[in-house]
């Protein structure tokens, strides 16, 4: 491989990284390269120079999704040539399934240019269900040790208790290699939704089940909720109640994402994953070395006003030494949020979607 095309930068952004040695969890910068992956760390709303570490990519192995860590439905694991563990997680389905692709892409590239050869995967699309009983098939997802895991969920307003999502659902699947790929899985899901071992929760579920083709009644969607049969009560049947204080996290998810925000007293700047919804809207964000279910912060977009920062010097408001890409939000209740975004591009994209909901 030449020097040119090893220093070329096929992707770049945020992921949240496991240490080795305490196994906390550290949002870092990523630098996908052919060869390698690198990771940086980002200070005072700047990315370092200083490489923190790096992934060599020559016979590594990935494993997406990684389903072992609990809470944690968007970590892919990348196992080297040595042996050695390393586990990412991107802020969202489609983020985690283009890394994955990518470093696939590139470890085989690799494998290719050293003259060895790379096995073809079966296609999604022609996977097929043989001689799949789907008695055990339940009886492995009602596992109480190794099945899928239950939670609650709050869709408009109401919370669902005792259910999961149709995408953990076929995510669970694939892992437990039940099913080779998620078409496959989806496939299996519909066979179990229309046999009754399953059924549906909530009006997302319930209105794809009724516009639904043959091959397609179950939802491979973060959104869509679904629980055992009422036959099965060990686990208890699904309750809802009422829940005011949930009711801003009830909204369609528009968009997630990694950004970095400036805090309000010690005006230091942290990594934090942002999801936007409407109906309501509001915008929260989280802390990514916890979860994506307790948000450390948010508010309304009603009435809010967003713009973007000029990258010409250190705006009013802001500290530190940035890199640019800065926008600013000011609540009804005046209060600032300054935001910087990893490129222009993503700035404007984040800029453009909240205005369409203030």
């Amino acid at each position: 491989m030449d020097t040119e095309k090893k220093n070329t930068v096929l992707r770049e952004g945020f992921l949240v990284k496991r240490g080795h040695l305490v196994h906390n969890w550290k949002p870092r910068w990523f630098v996908l390269m052919p060869d390698k992956l690198m990771y940086y760390k980002f200070e005072g709303g700047r990315r370092d120079s200083c490489q923190r570490g790096k992934i060599l990519l020559k016979d590594c192995e990935i494993t997406c999704p990684f389903l072992e860590h609990e809470n944690r439905p968007l970590v892919f694991k990348l196992r080297t040539k040595k042996g050695t563990d390393h586990f990412l997680e991107a802020c969202s389905r489609k983020e985690r399934d283009d890394w994955a692709a990518d470093i696939t892409a590139a470890v085989d590239t690799l494998q290719t240019d050293a003259g060895g050869w790379v096995t073809t995967k079966q296609d999604p699309a022609e996977a097929e269900l043989h001689n799949i009983n789907l008695s055990k098939v339940l009886d492995s997802m009602y596992d109480v040790h190794s099945g899928i895991s239950m939670s609650s969920y709050v869709e408009q307003g109401i919370t669902f208790s005792n259910c999961f999502s149709g995408s953990a659902v076929v995510d669970w699947l694939v892992f437990t290699q039940l099913a080779l790929a998620r078409v496959e899985a989806l496939t299996l899901a519909s066979a179990l939704l229309e046999e009754g071992f399953l059924r549906t929760v909530g009006l997302k579920s319930l209105e794809g089940l009724r516009t639904a083709g043959l091959s397609g009644l179950f939802m491979d969607d973060s959104t869509a909720l679904y629980s055992f049969s009422d036959s099965l009560k060990k686990r208890g049947c699904v309750k809802a109640q009422t829940s005011l204080s949930a009711v801003e996290l009830s909204g369609k998810v528009i968009k997630r994402g990694y950004l970095l925000k400036q805090g309000h007293r010690r005006k230091n700047w942290k990594v934090r994953l942002f999801v936007l919804r409407s109906e309501p809207s509001f915008l929260h964000y989280y802390d990514p070395t916890k979860d994506d279910i307790s948000p450390v912060g948010g508010f309304s977009l009603r009435s809010c006003l967003v713009s973007s920062l000029d990258d010409n010097g250190v705006p009013s408001g802001v500290k530190g030494n940035m890199q640019g890409n800065l926008f600013k939000i000011i609540t009804q209740s005046d209060i600032h949020y300054f935001i910087q975004a990893a490129t222009h591009q993503d700035k404007m994209d984040w800029i453009d979607a909240i205005k369409e909901l203030t």
